[in-house]
């Protein structure tokens, strides 16, 4: 059994979609990045690699590489799932939390878990997405950003 913890935050911004879990979520703002910035997945990119101690998810996906500007989150964790089982493991459970002031997320949740659980090939009992705010403080209570946590199980296939 391997263990893997993954972190990301990005900034909001006027003119940007707001993808979560690979679920385009209606806001006025959405997340600056050289992809698609959903905060989500590239936790969970890198709670993957970090099981696997494949390093994170800049070293595949640098954003100094013109080839993922823009790319939608899901082909990232797609290449990562392969190589989580090409190293001889699959997935067990995800649990995450996603911090934001705003969009209050909760109707978005399930439909977060049903796609990571058909882009990790499990079923949706093994995904878990939570949603918190930060109470007003810091800078996702100023509603400046949005952070992810993801913690992953894998096992040997």
């Amino acid at each position: 059994m391997r263990i893997g913890q993954g972190f990301d935050v990005h900034a909001l911004v006027l003119g940007r979609p707001l993808i979560l879990g690979g679920v385009l979520i209606p806001n006025e703002k959405g997340l600056e990045g050289h992809s698609d910035a959903d905060v989500l997945i590239h936790a969970l990119i890198d709670a993957l690699l970090g099981a696997c101690a494949m390093g994170d998810i800049g070293q595949y996906f640098p954003d100094t590489d013109s080839q993922w500007q823009g790319v939608d989150s899901k082909v990232m964790l797609a290449t990562v799932y392969k190589m989580v089982h090409e190293a001889g493991y699959k997935v067990v459970n995800v649990d995450s939390t996603v911090i934001a002031e705003r969009p209050k997320l909760a109707p978005y949740i399930p439909d977060m878990c049903e796609m990571l659980s058909s882009l990790l090939n499990v079923s949706t009992n093994r995904v878990n997405v939570k949603a918190k705010t930060s109470e007003r403080l810091g800078m996702v209570g100023r509603e400046e950003c949005i952070v992810a946590m993801v913690s992953v199980l894998l096992s040997p296939l």
